[in-house]
């Protein structure tokens, strides 16, 4: 057999080798609410492993690597989870605390700083380790931060900060 057929066959079954997901270099800071949902989903991938598997020969291989490879990242970033103090300062944002701030333009707006895994920037959850995060994170009340921006740099003033219990 010539040596482009074993290439080509080399090739078509990495093809159904899922791409590992890429775990951060940062520090895996994360709150209460977050470590509880890296625990969730590490139970609900088990659960729907399980599922598939249990279907033998008719189980998608492909889902199944796929559920593999993320179980593998999540139970990596559970591993690595540093649960953070609650927040609990009106004057110094910490990792957990809901900041209201107001930048230059006078739009205002709410954001808690979370753990990378837990962050979902439509809801307001922003990654402690994002320049936003590097921003507010240590910022007192009533200070003005610069937040690096790749579409511009941006001057920013805290308004408010939240214990992390406080809801949106």
């Amino acid at each position: 057999m010539s040596r482009a057929f074993v290439n080509e066959d080399s090739a078509a079954n990495q093809s159904n080798v899922p791409i590992e997901r890429q775990v951060s270099e940062q520090p895996n800071y994360v709150t209460e609410a977050g470590h509880a949902q890296l625990h969730a989903k590490v139970t609900e991938l088990q659960r729907q492993h399980s599922a598939e598997a249990a279907l033998k020969d008719s189980a998608d291989p492909q889902h199944l690597a796929d559920m593999e490879r993320d179980l593998r990242y999540f139970n990596q970033r559970l591993l690595s989870a540093h649960v953070v103090a609650r927040a609990s300062s009106t004057t110094k944002v910490q990792i957990g605390s809901w900041v209201t701030y107001v930048d230059e333009h006078d739009k205002q707006r709410r954001v808690q700083l979370v753990g990378e895994d837990q962050a979902d920037a439509a809801q307001g959850l922003i990654n402690w380790g994002s320049p936003l995060g590097r921003a507010l994170l240590g910022a007192q009340l009533g200070d003005e931060v610069l937040w690096l921006r790749p579409a511009g740099d941006l001057q920013i003033e805290i308004l408010a900060i939240e214990p992390a219990y406080t809801t949106p």
